[in-house]
C-alpha cells in the first residue's frame, strides 16, 4: 500500500551566529492512511522541528532545509509555490501546536478563530460555520459550549485553549492530522475523551495521525508503529508491539522505564505553617445586553481555605478549568480575590503595592504556557536574571552570570545556551527556562502551575527530583498544579482535589490515592490508571 506522506532523508539545520546547527539528520519515515505514527524522544531530540517541515512552518531565516523530500499525494511538499502549500495547509494536512496560548490570536474571539477556517476552505456561510463550530467545541469537550464561542484566549484556561486547538485541527477533516503534544495541557479524564474522540474520527474518515509526544502511555493507546528520535536521528522504528515488548537501542529502553517515582521528603512535626489561605473566592461577572449589566457568576474559585507548612507541597488536582489555576494567582496577588491569604503571617491580597512588591522575591510563579511567559525579545540568560537586576540590584554582572550559570545547570541547561532566544528552544526547554527564571531568585515559596506538562517522562523524573531535593535543601514551599497524578503523587505531602470552583475533597495524598472518598476523586484516579 502506498504512503499517504512519505518523509525521506530530511536534514534541517539552525543558523546562529554565524554558526550552523543540525537539528534534523536524515530522518525518513512513512505515514499510511487511517494509521497512527507515534513520533517519540525527550525534547530538543527533533520531533516538533521535523512535523513543522511537513508545513514548511520552521522560523525564517534561521531554519532551513539542508535536503530531503516530503511528499504528499504525489508532490514534493518543500518544492510547492504558496498557492499549492495554502490550498493543503489546514484543509488536507493540519497540526495541533503544542503551546494553545501561543498558537491562538488573543484579539479574536473563539467562534471567529474557528469559524474563519471552516468558512476559508468549505465555502459554508456564516450561520452554518457558526452552527460547525459550536458541534466542534461541543465534541472536543469544551463545557457550556455556546456560552464560549464569544471568549477571548486568555479568559479560557490551558486545558479549554488546547481543546479549541484541537477543534481547529479537526474542522475541516483532514487527510493527515499532525498532532504535537496534542493532550499536554489536558487533565486525564479529558485526555481520555480526545484520544477516544480522535480515534472515532479516524475509523470514520481514514485520517492518518503523525502523533508526535513525549507521553509514552497516549503512544501505547493510539500508535501502530513508533520512531524514536534522539539528537535529530531515528535511533529505532518499528511496530508498537515490538518497540514495547522487546525494544533494541538503549535509549528506547531508557525512554521506556523512565517514571517519576518516589515520594516527598517527611517534614519534622514541629514545622509551622508559612503559608494561608482563608476563604479565597475568585468570581468572573458574566454580562449581557447593550449596558453589559451582570447576570450571574462564574466562581472560578468559591471558599478555599487550606494551610502550607513550610518545606511542605501542597498538591492542586482536578480537570481543566476547575480553577487550579486560578486559585494560584489569586494566592500571589496576581489576580484579585476575596479572603485572605498569608505568606510568613504578611497579608497578601490586602498589602499595599510597595509591601507586595517587598514579598514579590519571596514567592514566585511557574506559569503553565512557556512560550506564551518568555520574551521573545530578550536571550534566555537575560530572561532567567532579570529578576536579580530588579530585586539584588546590588550584584555585579560577574556575580549575576555566576547565579545564572549555576541555576541553568541545576535545570539541565547548557548555560553556553544563554545567548540563545526563546524560539531557539524545544517547548521542554523553555519550560525549564520558567523554572530557572523563578528559583534563582532562591524564593521562599513557589506556585508551580503545570511546571512538568511540556516535558517527557525521563526529563520529568529529573525535575521531581531537583524540586525534591532543593525543598529539602532549602526549605523551600510549594503549591503544586498539575493534571498528571504520577507526578503529584511523587512530589505532594497534601492534596486539594478541585472541581467547578470547589474543593470536593483534601487530606494527607497518600490517603487521598489509596482511599479516595469522593466519587468525582475516583473517576479522576480510575482515568490515570486507564491512561
Amino acid at each position: 500500500m502506498n504512503a499517504l506522506l512519505s518523509v525521506t532523508d530530511l536534514r534541517v539545520g539552525f543558523r546562529q551566529d554565524g554558526q550552523v546547527t543540525d537539528a534534523v539528520k536524515g530522518v525518513s519515515f512513512q505515514l499510511h492512511a487511517g494509521k497512527t505514527l507515534g513520533l517519540v524522544g525527550e525534547s530538543g531530540s527533533g520531533k516538533s522541528v521535523s512535523a513543522l517541515s511537513i508545513l514548511r512552518l520552521l522560523p525564517y531565516p534561521s531554519a532551513f532545509h539542508d535536503s530531503g523530500r516530503i511528499a504528499f499525494d504525489g508532490d514534493d511538499i518543500l518544492a510547492l509555490d504558496g498557492d499549492k502549500l495554502r490550498a493543503i495547509r489546514g484543509a488536507r494536512i493540519s497540526m495541533i501546536f503544542q503551546e494553545p496560548m501561543s498558537s491562538l490570536n488573543p484579539l479574536h474571539n473563539i467562534e471567529k478563530q474557528i469559524s474563519e477556517i471552516i468558512e476559508l476552505h468549505q465555502g459554508l456561510s456564516r450561520p452554518a460555520a457558526r452552527e460547525e463550530t459550536l458541534q466542534l467545541l461541543q465534541r472536543v469537550g469544551i463545557p457550556n459550549a455556546a456560552e464560549r464561542l464569544s471568549a477571548l484566549p486568555h479568559q479560557l484556561s490551558g486545558g479549554q485553549r488546547q481543546r479549541v486547538m484541537i477543534a481547529m485541527a479537526l474542522a475541516n477533516k483532514p487527510n493527515i492530522l499532525i498532532a504535537d503534544e496534542p493532550t499536554t495541557a489536558l487533565d486525564v479524564t479529558i485526555q481520555k475523551q480526545i484520544l477516544d474522540l480522535l480515534l472515532e474520527l479516524q475509523a470514520e474518515t481514514g485520517m492518518a495521525i503523525l502523533l508526535i509526544t513525549h507521553d509514552l502511555g497516549v503512544v501505547k493507546k493510539m500508535a501502530d508503529t513508533v520512531c524514536v528520535m534522539q539528537h535529530g536521528e531515528i535511533v529505532e522504528s518499528g511496530d508498537k508491539q515490538d518497540i514495547f515488548a522487546a525494544p533494541q537501542h538503549a535509549y528506547t529502553k531508557k525512554l521506556l522505564a523512565a517514571e517519576p517515582s518516589g515520594r516527598p521528603h517527611p517534614l519534622p512535626e514541629d514545622t509551622k505553617d508559612l503559608v494561608r489561605a482563608e476563604a479565597m473566592r475568585v468570581w468572573f461577572p458574566m454580562k449581557r445586553g447593550l449596558m453589559q449589566r451582570t447576570y450571574d457568576h462564574v466562581k472560578a474559585v468559591n471558599e478555599i481555605s487550606f494551610a502550607i507548612k513550610r518545606g511542605e507541597t501542597l498538591g492542586v488536582v482536578g480537570e481543566s478549568g476547575s480553577g487550579k489555576t486560578t486559585l494560584g494567582r489569586a494566592l500571589l496577588g496576581l489576580q484579585k480575590a476575596d479572603g485572605a491569604a498569608y505568606l510568613h503571617g504578611q497579608e497578601i491580597l490586602s498589602a499595599d503595592k510597595a509591601a507586595r512588591r517587598a514579598l514579590r522575591k519571596d514567592m514566585q510563579i511557574v506559569f503553565q504556557d512557556p512560550f506564551g511567559s518568555l520574551s521573545p525579545r530578550m536571550a534566555v540568560g537575560d530572561i532567567i536574571t532579570e529578576g536579580l537586576s530588579l530585586h539584588e540590584p546590588q550584584l555585579s554582572k560577574a556575580e549575576i552570570a555566576t547565579r545564572r550559570d549555576a541555576i541553568m545547570r541545576e535545570v539541565e541547561l547548557d548555560p553556553s545556551m544563554a545567548a540563545r532566544y526563546p524560539h531557539e528552544f524545544s517547548g521542554g526547554q523553555r519550560q525549564r527556562i520558567s523554572i530557572a527564571r523563578a528559583l534563582i531568585l532562591q524564593p521562599q515559596f513557589l506556585v508551580l502551575d503545570e511546571p512538568t506538562s511540556a516535558l517527557d517522562r525521563s526529563v520529568q523524573a529529573q525535575i521531581i527530583d531537583m524540586l525534591r531535593r532543593l525543598q529539602k535543601d532549602k526549605g523551600l514551599t510549594y503549591l503544586f498544579i498539575s493534571h498528571d497524578l504520577k507526578v503529584v503523587r511523587a512530589l505532594s505531602h497534601k492534596l486539594i482535589v478541585m472541581r467547578n470552583g470547589v474543593a470536593v475533597e483534601a487530606g494527607q495524598s497518600e490517603q487521598i490515592f489509596t482511599a479516595p472518598q469522593e466519587d468525582y476523586t475516583k473517576n479522576l484516579l480510575a482515568a490515570a490508571l486507564d491512561g
